[in-house]
This record gives structure tokens, C-alpha cells and sequence, in this order.
């Protein structure tokens, strides 16, 4: 990154300066990333009772947005170079491109090891990702620059740098904003798991139904499941339940569910109830 700041003043160019930029909000997005990996290693206690896994996501909404911030701050800077582009040095650009993108390559590559379906990673292989396209981008503005000498190049390559920023920012804040409004996740249909409890013997219906997503790996889901009055005079009612969990691992992958079982009569005394 400071490699390429005085790069940047050097040769006069934007799409250097536009990937130090970036780079320097990578720095506070890994570190931010790093920091939300260790909280949310922290066990459950206290008033955190799912102790602190939401703080990946938090860093995962983080990381979208300085995305946006720095893609705007580009792209208006692009904008303004292709109506009245500078001079920039082509030689220069290209070789540090090349250089930044060498490096990117490794750090994309140890990150691709990690568990990809951890949304805070995916945030900061996002970031990795984003910086490589953008030295590719770069080094080809760099060398249209050596071999033409059209100088718009290097505005144009920063707003695909731009547009990158945007479409990974777009994807990151998409996915953090359900999990933070409490979607249910993409792998959990709510008919498809009200059919298959409503299939459960000795079940009479399901409502208050909830599933939502405490971090990248943790689905969760709550119901209140009516059952027939005589399980609970048998001693029937921990099989059943026993059932709807088994039912729920097995068809849609969700190991943390509650349930409350409860008699027909008990509806006058939930006023509040919903499907």
C-alpha cells in the first residue's frame, strides 16, 4: 500500500492511487475480520447467551460498506480524469500493478482454505479478490498507457475497479442484512418444515413458527407444535419431541431448535399467536 501511494504521486496516476485506497480499508477489514473470529470463538455466558458469534456478521456488514464508501470516492475521482485526463507514467503503473498482483494471489490463495461458507471470511477473501481484478485491471491500463498513450485508460480501469468494489459489496450486505434482520436461512423452507412437523405422529398443527440464522453456520428454529391431549397424561411428549428434532437434522440440517409443545386448550392463552 505505501509502495503504491508514492507510486501513485509519481506517475500521476488514479487507478494506483485508487488501489492504495482500497488497500488501506483491507487493512482494517482483515484486522476487523481477525477480531470478529476470536470474539465469536468466546463461549456462551451471561446476557450473551449465544455468546458473540453475530460479531462475524457485524464484520461482514462492515467490510460491504467500506466497499460502497471506496468504490464512490473512485469512481467520482474516475469520472472527473475522464473528462480531462492527466499525464500519468504507463511503466510505472504497470510494474507495480504487477507486483500488487503477485501478492494478491497469495493472499487469495491462503484465504480460499478457509471455510468459505463463514461469511466473514468470505468478506475478507472478498477484499483479497477485489484488489487482485483491480491490479489486473491497472497493469492493462498501465500497458494500453506504455503502448498509445491514451491517458483515459487509467480513469477507466478505476472504474472497473469501481464496479467491482459495488457488485462484492452488493453480495456482502445482501447476505449480512438477512442473517441481521432474521430471514430464515436459504436452506430452511417454512411449508416445506411446517409439512414435514405437521407429519410427525400425534401432531395436530404448528404455529409461531421462527428460523433465522445466529451467524454463518448456526440455523436456528422455534415453533409451538400442538399434540394430542393423551401424550401428555402417557409420558408421550419427550418421544415426540425427540422426533421433530431428528426430523429437522435430518431434512433440513438445523441441529439448534426449540419447540413447546402444548394441548389444544392452550391457544386461549396466547393471545399473541401467529402461523
Amino acid at each position: 500500500m505505501v509502495v503504491e501511494v508514492f507510486a501513485a504521486v509519481a506517475s500521476g496516476s488514479l487507478a494506483l492511487l485508487a488501489d492504495a485506497g482500497h488497500m488501506l480499508t483491507d487493512v482494517a477489514a482483515l484486522g476487523a475480520s481477525v477480531w470478529a473470529a476470536r470474539l465469536a470463538t468466546r463461549p456462551a455466558g451471561g446476557v450473551w447467551t449465544f455468546g458473540l458469534k453475530r460479531a462475524e456478521i457485524l464484520s461482514a456488514a462492515g467490510n460491504g460498506a467500506t466497499l460502497v464508501v471506496v468504490g464512490t470516492v473512485i469512481a467520482v475521482e474516475a469520472i472527473r480524469r475522464m473528462v480531462s485526463p492527466p499525464a500519468v507514467d504507463g511503466s510505472v503503473v504497470l510494474g507495480v500493478a504487477l507486483a500488487g498482483a503477485v501478492v494478491n494471489v497469495v493472499v487469495a490463495a491462503q484465504l480460499s482454505r478457509a471455510d468459505r461458507g463463514n461469511l466473514n471470511v468470505r468478506g475478507a477473501l472478498a477484499h483479497a479478490l477485489t484488489d487482485l481484478y483491480a491490479f489486473g485491471a491497472t497493469a492493462a491500463a498501465g500497458l494500453v498507457i506504455v503502448l498509445t498513450g491514451w491517458r483515459r485508460a487509467d480513469p477507466l480501469a478505476s472504474l472497473l475497479v469501481a464496479v467491482l468494489m459495488f457488485s462484492t459489496a452488493r453480495d456482502l450486505l445482501r447476505d449480512a442484512g438477512r442473517i441481521l434482520l432474521q430471514a430464515a436461512p436459504d436452506n430452511v423452507a417454512l411449508e416445506e418444515v411446517r409439512a414435514h412437523v405437521a407429519g410427525v405422529e400425534h401432531v395436530l398443527g404448528v404455529h409461531d413458527l421462527h428460523a433465522w440464522t445466529v451467524t454463518s453456520d448456526l440455523p436456528t428454529l422455534s415453533a409451538h407444535v400442538v399434540v394430542e391431549d393423551h401424550c401428555f397424561a402417557s409420558g408421550h411428549a419427550p418421544q415426540i419431541l425427540d422426533a421433530l428434532q431428528a426430523c429437522l437434522g435430518e431434512h433440513f440440517d438445523v441441529e439448534h431448535s426449540t419447540f413447546q409443545l402444548e394441548p389444544a386448550s392452550h391457544s386461549s392463552h396466547e393471545p399473541g399467536q401467529h402461523a
